[in-house]
């Protein structure tokens, strides 16, 4: 706190009287003025001693006073407007969070089991490496790649254990910062909400590619190809492994070898975030396909990894990131140079999460429950997902095509309404969901199916 004092110790009780007058909140000291903060406390304060009068005057400023209110998160945001709402048919759609048929949270049973043995194992909690956790980064790159992968076998890869996706991206944004000056990364349109501020703190510029195409409610492939075609020579492609966010599209794998093709002709990086794997179409192959496609290539590419989704370490914020080099050398420097920014970031990664993944996907017998479970968890979206297509396509008889619930994968259905109509599913059918239209599958029951084709349908046809 700053304070301006007013002292007057030495000053007789008539000099004084004569020299300050008050009036309407307002000091006078001779021609000057001080205005005061009536709602402010212990302003002034008047003491006497001896036939003295010592007045103070305190005016407290804030070094801060030029820190603006930040906006609420965009997607974080819904959880708290849903939170304060004491509506009962209320619905949450907003944070991609798996909830079960009754839309409680859910904690994976191999998850319990590997937290059991690290207990009864009596595992302490002593500082990690910078780089994390070696058993983590061994299973995490195999889990991505293939335990028989050449670029595994020869040690192709940089490992670096992150903060889930989030940090795991950061780090990866200050190596391009670091090492591209000037380059450019590719993002698509529309994207998760929180690539953009990811760049931008890092000071990476980025455009955009086209994605989504809201005339069909599906991929702009040529527009994509064209936009990375024209992009300049080097730059970074950011794409989506499976399950793109926030819109469920993914290109095929015919279209996935074309953009391939294209990154390899420009000469372009590219730059995958998975957030996904197992959890899309719940094998851990095919949602890893696209990464090993380019891999397979010999292209250098960076894969960002989290396992907030498919193990449900959401506060855990376990994940890495993987840079495929074209030797080991060139490996172990990039991860040295990883290390060095991470160290003054956030020094090292917590263990928790990472001795869990470790565990699980290090074990056998713990390996094939956690793919069961993800079998059973993705099931359980793409059974919601036909339920909500089947109330759709019954209850709305304008003849619009609602298809694209259907093609679309993931936990994210991109229900194609603009921010006036979301706005209405919120103020009137109390469905909390971000204003791009995106909505939650795994936060929706069957039971709640029907009442959620009704806000659709009304918002969609009704608001204009």
């Amino acid at each position: 706190m700053a304070s301006t004092m007013l002292s007057l110790a030495s000053v007789s009780p008539s000099a004084s009287l004569s020299t300050f007058q008050t009036a309407k909140g307002k000091v006078k000291l001779g021609s000057s003025f001080l205005s005061l903060n009536k709602e402010r406390n212990n302003l002034f304060a008047k003491t006497e001693s001896f036939g003295r009068i010592s007045m103070v005057a305190a005016v407290n400023v804030s070094k801060f006073e030029g820190v603006t209110m930040a906006p609420p998160d965009p997607i974080l945001g819904v959880s708290e407007a849903f939170k304060a709402s004491t509506n009962q048919s209320k619905l949450n759609l907003g944070v991609g969070a798996y909830r079960t048929e009754e839309l409680q949270p859910y904690v994976l049973d191999v998850v319990k089991k590997a937290e059991n043995l690290m207990i009864e194992r009596g595992e302490n909690k002593e500082y990690l490496p910078i780089e994390g956790l070696a058993a983590f980064n061994k299973v995490t790159a195999e889990l991505l790649f293939g335990a028989d992968n050449p670029v595994i076998k020869q040690q192709k890869v940089a490992t670096v254990q992150g903060l889930s996706g989030t940090g795991s991206l950061r780090l990866a944004a200050a190596l391009i910062e670091r090492y591209f000056p000037g380059a450019k990364v590719l993002i698509s349109s529309p994207t998760w909400g929180n690539h953009k501020n990811i760049f931008n703190d890092s000071r990476v510029p980025w455009s955009e590619y086209r994605y989504y195409d809201p005339k069909t409610v599906g991929l702009d492939f040529e527009g994509m190809i064209s936009d990375i075609k024209a992009a300049p020579e080097g730059s970074f492609v950011l794409l989506h492994g499976c399950a793109h966010n926030p819109t469920g599209i993914d290109p095929t794998p015919d279209q996935w070898e074309k953009i391939a093709d294209v990154i390899q002709e420009k000469n372009h990086i590219p730059f995958f975030d998975v957030a996904y794997q197992g959890f899309a179409s719940g094998s851990l192959d095919t949602d890893a396909a696209s990464v090993r496609l380019f891999a397979a290539r010999g292209l250098e590419l960076l894969v960002a990894q989290s396992y907030s989704k498919n193990l449900g370490l959401y506060a855990e914020r376990i994940g890495a990131i993987n840079v495929v080099c074209t030797s080991s050398d060139t490996a172990a420097r990039v991860k040295s140079q990883l290390k060095r920014i991470a160290r003054p970031m956030y020094s090292n990664p917590p263990v928790h999460g990472a001795r869990i993944v470790a565990n699980v996907v290090g074990d056998p017998t713990l390996f094939g429950e956690w793919k069961a479970e993800m079998e059973m968890m993705a099931g359980r979206i793409k059974n919601v997902r036909q339920k909500l297509y089947d109330n759709l396509t019954a209850k709305d008889k304008s003849g619009k095509d609602w298809s694209f619930v259907l093609k679309q994968i993931g936990m994210f259905s991109f229900t194609g309404l603009n921010k006036a109509q979301t706005e209405n599913m919120t103020n009137k059918w109390h469905v909390y969901m971000t204003k791009d239209g995106r909505i939650s599958l795994a936060g929706l029951s069957l039971a709640k199916c029907e009442y959620l084709s009704d806000a659709i349908i009304d918002s969609y046809h009704n608001v204009s």
